[in-house]
């Protein structure tokens, strides 16, 4: 089956080549010729795991196809998906003029019927926004008698598990009103439906309500977990205990009910806004959506707030270790990072950043450039050197069981301050180390309590 995809970025590259991976023909249209030929000599503009293997194996079986040409793009196949961004407008909603653009232009050079397979995240009311656009360019050039159907095809992937989630997704949602338009998605997703059913189809506009409303769910279970946490410190539980005692409840379970310094990326916080405007829109007032945003911007202040306190509020001319740039592990990706917030707040203040992340280093140099007050370093170990403290922003596996006497030899203060309770405070303060992390007590603190019940028995 041909499958044509108007758009390069995350959603467009990743669901092109696992359709081209599945043995479609896909030809994917970019209006940037500087990626469209580093695309087609195998430079992936993005990290994301397995994807520059895939893409490379599939340009080289030739099924995957890249260009500039949208003409050529329309009359590839008859299903054009639309996977172009929806940057958030000013006042929070979702930005379709480049969804709109790319209906347009499939309409300007249609010559036969059209499947509109909508993938980008976009609120609800834009499938008919686009059979409206796609419909008028065909009104005004005659050609009102070819049919268009709108399809919404919400994605749900992670990034950083991007290409296996495309691959073997756990649901595939369909939102359509067409019988014919129904078949050619089926078709189109049948390599993989084929352990169970996993296409679930439903009417354009709850299709496209689905998307933004499994994103606000798990930001919002973050958002909880956050204002529990921030209690839970402030009553002298453990979150972390909470978290298993909570967690353990199959009604909840243990997904997405991880403390730290806030969501960031490209989908949470855009989403959330979005919806918000579109519960506004319509003079609904979403006060729990509101509300999450709101604890995670706040949230992403708490690590500095830590640091600043245990230096008494002075942090003028502190050196301070930062490991993690990116706003989870496995990309590159720092929109609306909470490590951008903490590093804005930290240079306020006077202090100066090392820092390291495996994979975002040259992203944070494009985003800051030259500064004097930020240093990115080669190796985490390189970050410790001569540094006040160490602060931890993301949660990447080589960061799990470091040498712990490395990095108390490499700190001035023997502290580390962890926005993503990754270590056993217990084990911490083994090596001479005091920890501040979210919704636990001090390590230091935990041992004299340990003491004193040890001397009661």
């Amino acid at each position: 089956m041909k499958i044509t995809v108007f758009g390069t970025g995350y959603v467009g590259l990743v669901q092109g080549a696992v359709l081209a991976g599945a043995g479609h023909e896909v030809l994917c249209i970019d209006n940037d010729p500087k990626k469209i030929e580093g695309l087609k000599r195998g430079v992936v503009p993005i990290h994301e795991p397995g994807l520059e293997a895939l893409v490379t194996q599939c340009v080289a079986e030739g099924l995957l196809h890249f260009s500039t040409d949208a003409q050529a793009g329309v009359a590839f196949s008859q299903v054009q998906m639309i996977a172009v961004g929806t940057p958030p407008d000013e006042d929070g909603s979702a930005d379709l003029r480049h969804v709109l653009a790319v209906a347009r232009t499939i309409a300007t050079h249609m010559a036969e019927p059209k499947v509109f397979v909508v993938k980008s995240t976009v609120p609800v009311g834009t499938s008919a926004r686009v059979t409206e656009a796609a419909e008028a360019v065909l009104s005004e050039r005659g050609r009102s008698s070819l049919a268009v159907a709108v399809v919404s095809n919400p994605e749900f992937l992670k990034e950083g598990a991007a290409v296996a989630d495309c691959t073997r997704p756990d649901r595939i949602i369909v939102g359509c009103e067409d019988d014919a338009a129904l078949e050619i998605l089926r078709e189109l997703y049948a390599p993989f439906n084929r352990n169970h059913e996993k296409m679930i189809v439903m009417d354009v506009r709850s299709a496209e309500l689905t998307k933004y409303a499994a994103n606000c769910m798990l930001a919002t279970r973050i958002s909880f977990m956050n204002e529990i946490a921030n209690l839970a410190e402030i009553v002298g539980a453990d979150i972390e205990q909470v978290r298993r005692g909570i967690g353990s409840d199959p009604r909840i379970g243990y997904h997405f009910i991880y403390p730290g310094i806030g969501y960031g990326g490209s989908c949470f916080p855009k989403d959330i806004a979005a919806l918000i405007r579109t519960a506004e829109g319509v003079e609904y007032e979403p006060f729990v959506l509101k509300a999450v945003h709101q604890r995670n911007e706040a949230q992403k202040s708490v690590l500095f707030d830590k640091v600043a306190a245990y230096f008494g509020g002075d942090l003028a001319g502190r050196r301070i270790a930062l490991w993690g740039l990116a706003f989870k592990p496995d990309t590159e990706d720092m929109r609306e990072a909470s490590s951008r917030v903490l590093m804005e707040a930290l240079w306020a203040a006077g202090a100066s950043v090392q820092a390291y992340d495996p994979v975002a280093m040259e992203e944070c140099q494009r985003i800051y450039g030259e500064r004097a007050d930020l240093t990115l370093c080669g190796t985490k170990e390189a970050a410790l050197k001569g540094a006040d403290a160490l602060l931890i922003a993301t949660e990447w596996k080589m960061f799990r069981a470091p040498a712990f006497e490395t990095i108390a030899a490499g700190l001035t203060n023997p502290v580390i301050f962890d926005g993503r309770n990754l270590y056993e405070p217990a084990i911490v303060a083994r090596h001479g180390l005091e920890y501040h992390s979210i919704g636990r007590r001090p390590a230091h603190a935990e041992a004299g309590r340990r003491e004193k019940l040890s001397i009661v028995r």
